[in-house]
């Protein structure tokens, strides 16, 4: 018997015995389904109940309330959190259904400890699923980000299963827990999907009948996935040959029918991605607005782009048409996206009714929301939800061991490395990254490509963490002993090296890609204009080197912004080939910056992660120096005279930081720039 009641409550004492209660509430709900109370006649004509689809996404594999680069607990966000508005919401609602969307197994030294540091064996489970395991979630997805590991990891930590080249099927290992669903990925050896495209849960509901009373009915309820095909690029060196994608729109119009034809009362959509305006591709990242479409989606969770819907701000994110964020659907589809790192509760209310056979939606009456895990009350002070007692014991030998790991010294630093004032020009933590990636390229093609070696070799990095999370979310190693917490913080994701042949031409037209990230400045204007575009700070690549420099003129449109373009002290050569050292994202999804960037400029796909790239190179030149490694300039805005002020946001009390890069033309204007993310507000001086 495969039923049970839904949103059946797992008190902390609860979980060791969970398997087997798990058969005891299988069997009464099957067996109240049959009898006892339940009625699945045409007498429950007119019963309405809600399902209430929980979801959490991309929380990559934050666990704990704790920041591994800083070494401190950070109550903003984690798992252990999202567990008590779970338990929360199970109190509410007589019915749940836990889904969570993918990018969940990286993300945290603890991620990459039991990955790649001190890989856990095939009968241990995975620490992220163990933590899940307690609330048992109903179903899942893949985000693109399980991939990152390579797929014989990714088919031990799924418990085995996976009918693709190098990878051992027949392997049995402990698994997610939860069932894992995938339509859109599918092995190049079977010609199947990678995993199963969808699942169908039968479950009992408890309803209201017609005439006030309790009634429990039977339902079945489908749950599909989709990731997005960038897997294909980002993850190409373990994916080539092996998989191939569909898009999520010809992928649901495939089983959606299937899944109806079984009998499913309801569809949920779990879609690895978001939603932008373009027309639709097959290959598109954030498809949202399309697979809404699709006849038989009745409720849609997202995620990938680490945003949230509805977005209740005054101005909303993904303010697109079809998009309805007071109702909280997509084309009259009720859909969530729970933003990341556990900070919210993607809530789906589907309101359901009886028709004396099956239930159908109600989407006019549905609704979806987000709880956060942090809210302001009455008074304006933050107010936090307590973690769940029982999630960090569950994972407490690894968390330790992870700590342990990160702690390993590996160098000193005589200055504070931020990424604090990157956006407007210091290099401080940028450059040891440029220099660890340029001198790893040129040792190789000097050593095996000897018909690159006569080019010169640079390197592009880019401030990864740049405020988008809030005040916290900086690169910020102070100044001291280097562990490998440091590098860590210094290279946030673990991607590779990757070289790229180009011209100087194509050098232009990147950094000019680059400078997306700056606003248009009119220098006539007498009001406040922000610096800082949506163009993400990761996408901000720089180069910090004597040898290359540039001017950003941000008075100038996107696309005519890079002057003086300079190469050992002449203006650039666009026809000069180059080799630049980037990381794997960029070289083989990076089209919008070069054509070149779809993976036809590569040269050399390395094998080594660039964060290893840069513990080992700091462990080779320990005496890390604001003179070698913090202070090259490569790069500097255009002078420009600005009738207004010119703000920005960066991190509280950090003016010393900017002045000590040598920025004199940064000036604090408000310890509080208003935005409750605990960050200031600053003014640049564009005249100077």
């Amino acid at each position: 018997m495969s039923e049970r009641t839904l949103g059946f409550l797992i008190s902390p004492s609860q979980v060791s015995r969970r398997v087997a209660a798990l058969g005891v509430v299988a069997l009464a709900a099957s067996l109240a389904a049959c009898g006892g109370g339940s009625d699945n006649g045409s007498t429950a004509a007119g019963a309405t109940a809600t399902l209430a689809v929980l979801e959490t996404t991309d929380l990559h594999f934050n666990v704990r309330s704790y920041d591994y680069f800083k070494l401190a607990d950070d109550k903003s966000y984690g798992f252990e959190r999202t567990a008590t508005l779970v338990r929360a919401a199970r109190k509410e609602f007589a019915n749940t259904l836990l889904v969570d969307n993918g990018d969940t197994i990286q993300g945290t030294a603890l991620a990459d400890y039991e990955a790649t540091v001190n890989p856990i064996p095939c009968t241990q489970q995975l620490s992220m699923y163990k933590a899940m395991g307690a609330l048992g979630f109903d179903a899942g997805t893949l985000g693109n980000h399980e991939f990152n590991y390579g797929l014989p990891f990714l088919n031990q930590v799924l418990g085995g299963g996976l009918d693709v080249d190098g990878v051992d099927a027949a392997k049995k290992c402990a698994g997610a827990g939860y069932p894992i669903v995938l339509a859109n990925v599918v092995s190049s050896k079977t010609k199947k999907p990678l995993v199963q495209p969808y699942t169908l849960l039968e479950r009992t509901l408890v309803a209201k009948g017609a005439d006030g009373k309790e009634v429990k009915l039977p339902i079945k309820i489908g749950v599909i996935g989709f990731t997005t095909p960038g897997i294909m690029n980002w993850d190409k060196r373990y994916l080539e040959g092996k998989i191939t994608t569909e898009g999520a729109v010809e992928a649901a119009t495939k089983y959606v029918p299937e899944l109806r034809a079984k009998g499913a009362d309801v569809v949920v959509a779990l879609l690895h991605g978001g939603m932008d305006n373009a027309p639709y591709t097959a290959t598109m990242e954030n498809p949202g607005l399309h697979l809404s479409k699709v006849a038989g989606i009745d409720a849609m969770v997202m995620g990938h782009q680490h945003g949230v819907f509805p977005d209740t701000a005054a101005t909303p994110s993904f303010n697109l048409p079809g998009v309805d964020h007071k109702a909280g659907t997509v084309n009259g589809v009720p859909a969530v996206m729970a933003s990341s790192w556990g900070k919210a509760l993607g809530v789906v209310q589907l309101a359901l009714q009886w028709d004396g056979s099956k239930w159908v939606v109600n989407k006019a009456a549905s609704k979806a929301e987000l709880r956060n895990i942090q809210s302001k009350n009455a008074a304006g002070a933050t107010v936090t939800v307590d973690a769940d007692p029982a999630i960090a014991p569950l994972i407490e030998t690894q968390h330790q061991a992870a700590i342990q790991y990160v702690k390993t010294p590996i160098g000193q630093t005589d200055f504070r490395m931020s990424t604090l004032f990157a956006d407007v020009g210091d290099p401080g933590a940028i450059q040891i990254v440029n220099q660890a990636q340029q001198a790893y390229v040129a040792a190789y093609l000097k050593a095996s490509l000897p018909q690159y070696a006569q080019l010169p070799v640079l390197s592009v990095s880019a401030p990864f963490k740049s405020g988008f999370q809030g005040g916290a979310d900086y690169t910020d190693v102070a100044v001291g002993p280097l562990a490998i917490n440091n590098a860590a913080d210094l290279y946030l994701y673990p991607n590779t090296v990757y070289a790229v042949k180009v011209n100087g031409g194509d050098i232009k037209n990147w950094l000019e890609a680059a400078a997306k990230r700056f606003n248009q400045i009119d220098p006539a204007k007498t009001t406040e204009q922000p610096l800082i575009s949506t163009f993400p700070g990761y996408n901000f690549d720089m180069f910090t080197t004597p040898d290359v420099q540039y001017e950003i003129d941000v008075t100038q449109p996107v696309g005519s912004r890079i002057k003086n373009l300079t190469y050992l002290g002449k203006p650039i050569d666009v026809a000069q080939e180059f080799v630049i050292a980037t990381n794997n994202y960029r070289a083989t999804s990076g089209k919008s910056f070069i054509d070149k960037l779809d993976g036809s400029g590569t040269i050399w796909a390395s094998p080594d992660a660039n964060r290893d790239v840069v513990i080992d190179y700091i462990r080779k030149n320990p005496a890390v120096t604001r003179a070698a490694n913090g202070a090259a300039k490569s790069w500097r805005f255009a002078k420009a005279n600005v009738a207004g002020p010119v703000v920005f946001s960066s991190g509280a009390n950090a003016l010393p930081v900017a002045q000590a890069a040598g920025l004199a033309n940064v000036s604090l204007v408000a310890a509080d720039d208003g935005s409750g993310k605990g960050t200031a507000k600053y003014r640049i001086d564009l005249s100077k």
